[in-house]
């Protein structure tokens, strides 16, 4: 830590963290009055926001209420809580209120009509830095201050003695001047902190896990952060013919499923992906990481069953396959009958044995059911998002920390999971409007 101190004035609200749940909370507080201060390593905010954006931002989903909270699994409970207070309408009459209309796409996700993340980002920063109108005179701007890393705190004071007023908390950060390599240490006394310090993935944008030492320290349960909506590294690698061949080029109109130690099927969607030098990944794998993840960390290895062919019965390829194909390669032979392109067949090769690929019946059934064995998710930083976080065990309905009052955490730090669609934003963004709504009560409950 930098040995120079600078002490700065007290703030009524700290919040540490400028991604979508931080400044979601900044903006309830703003607008009832409170001085809020958002405090954020990067030398700007909402960097993955923006990052998150670039192919079309996908603020939140369409679906009903009960399917909605069904996408976040063991966490549905509490996620389902967040959202009764801020949910996929009231996102998109957020947007609406800084000018930014949206759509609803043909899968059911909605997006900006400009498709763009950073006009609406700056229409929120400007309506956070001047929300005074004419309905709301009293509300207050926020304050940020960037390249201002967060240390965790400089000793701790509560006072919980009755008619007391609640002590105050002293913040410390490492902030670096703008061309300058020299640090220094900022003390910021604070009434009341919002954590909303992201996961562990992206690194480079922000969210880099760091803080989970720092609340580890104060004696806070953080579940294990992991990879979620990830890519995966298969067994033993591709051969390098087919990382020549395959490596970048995408799988579509296929079908992945799992299957339990049963072999019963238990999940299945169509989609595409994508394979890499090493493994798979893309929108179809990310949609079952999570129980692929959980299965190699429960039993070392975990595999999908490809179907190439997911709109064909398997009547209707068993009998393309056991065409007679008289001197024609067996690749010629699937081409021409199927609608199997050069990647499909060279993952065939790649993952069937010889006796398969030679037995008309066994390879019929092969195509719609080809075993991919994966050894490891890719790691944590390469991730879309994370799972794990703090436990809300340890949270009150309100999401501050049971034992450090006048601390709050919200966003993806928080353990929970989501596929992507939108979901994951969407319980970012009520997670710091539950946070924001239980600091003006902590505030009030403090005088």
């Amino acid at each position: 830590m930098a040995d120079v101190i600078e002490e700065r004035a007290p703030v009524q609200v700290a919040v540490v963290g400028g991604g979508p749940a931080g400044l979601m909370a900044a903006q309830v507080l703003s607008q009832a009055g409170v001085a809020v201060q958002v405090f954020d390593a990067m030398p700007s905010v909402g960097r993955k926001f923006l990052l998150a954006g670039r192919g079309g931002l996908n603020l939140t989903h369409s679906e009903g209420a009960d399917a909605f909270a069904g996408r976040y699994g063991a966490r549905r409970q509490a996620i389902e809580a967040l959202l009764a207070g801020f949910d996929n309408h009231a996102m998109r009459h957020w947007a609406q209120a800084l000018g930014v209309e949206t759509f609803v796409g043909t899968s059911g996700r909605v997006f900006p009509t400009d498709m763009k993340a950073a006009p609406l980002l700056r229409a929120w920063l400007h309506r956070l830095r001047h929300p005074q109108t004419d309905e709301n005179p009293h509300a207050v701007p926020v304050q940020f201050h960037l390249r201002h890393r967060w240390q965790g705190w400089q000793g701790w004071q509560n006072a919980h003695g009755a008619g007391e007023q609640r002590g105050w908390q002293r913040l410390l950060f490492t902030h670096t001047e703008p061309g300058s390599t020299e640090s220094r240490t900022v003390v910021v006394p604070a009434q009341a902190t919002l954590l909303a310090l992201g996961g562990g993935s992206w690194a480079r944008l922000g969210s880099d896990g760091q803080w989970v030492s720092l609340l580890a320290q104060r004696g806070v349960a953080v579940a294990h952060l992991r990879p979620s909506n990830c890519g995966f590294d298969v067994a033993g690698g591709w051969s390098q013919h087919f990382v020549d061949k395959c490596a970048g080029q995408p799988f579509k109109s296929v079908a992945i499923s799992l299957r339990d130690a049963t072999g019963a099927e238990v999940w299945q969607r169509k989609g595409e992906f994508v394979a890499t030098a090493s493994g798979v990944e893309g929108s179809l794998v990310y949609a079952c990481s999570a129980p692929l993840r959980d299965a190699i960390e429960r039993d070392g290895s975990a595999t999908f069953y490809l179907n190439l062919l997911p709109d064909w019965t398997p009547e209707r390829v068993r009998q393309a396959v056991c065409h007679p194909r008289g001197s024609r390669s067996l690749s010629a032979h699937l081409k021409s009958r199927l609608p199997l392109d050069a990647t499909k067949l060279t993952l065939l090769h790649e993952c069937l044995p010889r006796d398969v690929l030679h037995n008309d019946a066994a390879l019929a059934a092969a195509l719609q059911a080809v075993p991919v064995r994966l050894a490891a998710a890719r790691p944590l930083d390469e991730a879309i998002s994370t799972a794990g976080g703090v436990l809300f065990e340890v949270l009150t309905s309100q999401l501050m920390l049971e034992d450090m009052p006048g601390v709050f955490c919200a966003g993806e730090m928080l353990d929970w999971e989501a596929p992507t669609g939108g979901y994951l934003l969407q319980a970012c963004c009520a997670s710091g409007v539950a946070a924001g709504q239980g600091i003006l009560a902590y505030l009030r409950d403090a005088h």
